[in-house]
């Protein structure tokens, strides 16, 4: 009875560690469990717990962990070099050490070592790798390496299971990059695959692009001759049809005449009826001197009704509009002109001289980027994707206006480089061409542009 009662003691031991590492609440309290508690199951003077990720976590009898004290930093070395010796418990002595480590041994650490290594899992996730280093006055027995063995598998489970390693450290970065410096180190740089994928990232995210944005175009004329509205009235009927040629003095568009035409017929017969008057007074004034006086004040009411009729005959001609060039008439459905009252001054039509085209986009603000005059645009028609019109940019407004989508945006005129057979009015994507930038740079512009107009930095 006895006997069992020795046997069953370790393993009692063995199962409440278990449990208390799995119900451990924080790091601090596992690595506590690792370098103090562990003693338990197996007697010994120190104990180390080290990561490969981190370097020493936690020593036995010590609160604040010194990460600078020359003690710290040799344990980090000699645990480096058993990590070395592969994933089997180890029995270690000075002798397995390289100096000027082993030389050390005696003074900081008993003469029995045990390493329990740490296996971090697949080459992806190594954030757990490391080891448990126990040091002892006396030679550890099977029985207590079988314990410590099954103990520290278990204690190693809950940590990986509740406090994972950080998704990025310098171990990771090194291990993703790959170690160059220890992996064929008697290779140049260039016979390393690793290093020549890095070059190779290196090399392409520093390539040279042309920095380029996307924006609504159109080609427009360029120095169109605009018709307004000589004089307020209403549109009477169109007498050309849009996109129609016309040529110099051919009837465009008029006015409804008849209110013109009663005004001036009004005015006409005023003045007849004054030049009548005057004639009248002319006639008695050479036998009566009272008359002959009132001869100078109808001769100015003649001069004043004739200056109304000459004004309204003038008003009745310019109610015929014409065009005063060659070129093609831009306007919307004449339908939508006939009987619409407008104002002197509105704009009805435009008149394009054929082959004067040009393109005109407009960039919105968040995708202004230095257009130098003479950068390429090309303008990508809507209705013949499959080629594009070239052209340079002429200017960029200085001022953003708002568009009718409620966007504000810089309008950008571009000459094109050659003749174009696509008429006016047609509309597309136009593609405007800035400096040559880094890869790098030209897929980060937007998100830190961005970034900084959220953040203010």
């Amino acid at each position: 009875m006895s006997g069992d009662a020795v046997v069953a003691s370790p393993l009692l031991v063995l199962l409440d560690l278990i449990r208390r590492a799995r119900l451990a609440g924080s790091a601090e309290e596992l690595s506590f469990l690792a370098v103090n508690d562990t003693h338990a199951l197996a007697p010994y003077r120190q104990a180390v717990l080290w990561f490969a990720d981190g370097g020493v976590r936690a020593l036995s009898g010590v609160v604040q962990l010194e990460a600078n004290a020359p003690y710290v930093q040799w344990l980090n070395r000699i645990c480096q070099h058993l990590r070395q010796g592969g994933d089997a418990i180890t029995r270690v002595s000075a002798a397995q050490l390289p100096e000027p480590e082993a030389g050390e041994w005696a003074e900081w650490l008993p003469e029995h070592g045990l390493w329990l290594p740490l296996s971090g899992g697949s080459e992806q996730n190594d954030g757990g790798a490391g080891g448990l280093l126990l040091a002892a006055d006396i030679p550890w027995t099977d029985e207590h390496l079988a314990l410590l063995q099954e103990w520290l598998s278990a204690w190693h489970h809950a940590w990986k299971a509740r406090f994972r390693p950080t998704l990025w450290s310098w171990r990771r970065i090194e291990k993703v990059t790959g170690a160059w410096l220890a992996h064929r180190p008697d290779l140049p740089w260039w016979q390393r695959p690793r290093l020549r994928l890095i070059a190779a990232v290196v090399a392409v995210l520093l390539f040279p692009v042309r920095l380029t944005v996307l924006a609504p175009g159109e080609l427009v004329p360029t120095n169109p001759a605009v018709i307004r509205a000589p004089l307020d009235g209403v549109i009477g009927q169109f007498h050309v049809s849009p996109n129609e040629r016309v040529k110099t003095g051919q009837a465009l568009f008029g006015f409804d005449e008849a209110p013109l035409i009663t005004r001036y017929d009004v005015a006409a017969q005023t003045l007849a009826t004054a030049e009548a008057e005057y004639r009248q007074f002319a006639q008695q004034a050479l036998s009566d001197n009272k008359s002959k006086a009132q001869l100078a004040m109808l001769l100015g009411k003649i001069e004043e009704k004739r200056a109304e009729a000459d004004y309204l005959s003038d008003q009745l001609k310019r109610s015929r509009v014409v065009a005063p060039q060659d070129g093609i008439a831009l306007f919307d459905d004449p339908t939508e002109w006939s009987g619409k009252p407008v104002q002197t001054g509105e704009r009805v039509m435009r008149i394009a001289a054929p082959g004067d085209v040009e393109v005109e986009a407009w960039l919105a603000l968040g995708d202004a980027i230095p257009l130098a005059p003479g950068a390429e645009v090309s303008l990508y028609l809507a209705a013949n994707p499959l080629s594009s019109v070239s052209a340079r940019v002429r200017y960029v407004s200085h001022d953003a206006v708002a568009r009718p989508n409620g966007i504000y945006a810089y309008r950008v005129r571009a000459k094109l480089d050659g003749a174009t057979s696509q008429r006016v009015g047609l509309k597309g994507t136009a593609k405007l061409y800035g400096q040559w930038v880094t890869l790098s740079y030209w897929m980060l512009r937007r998100p830190l542009a961005t970034i900084r107009q959220t953040l203010g930095i």
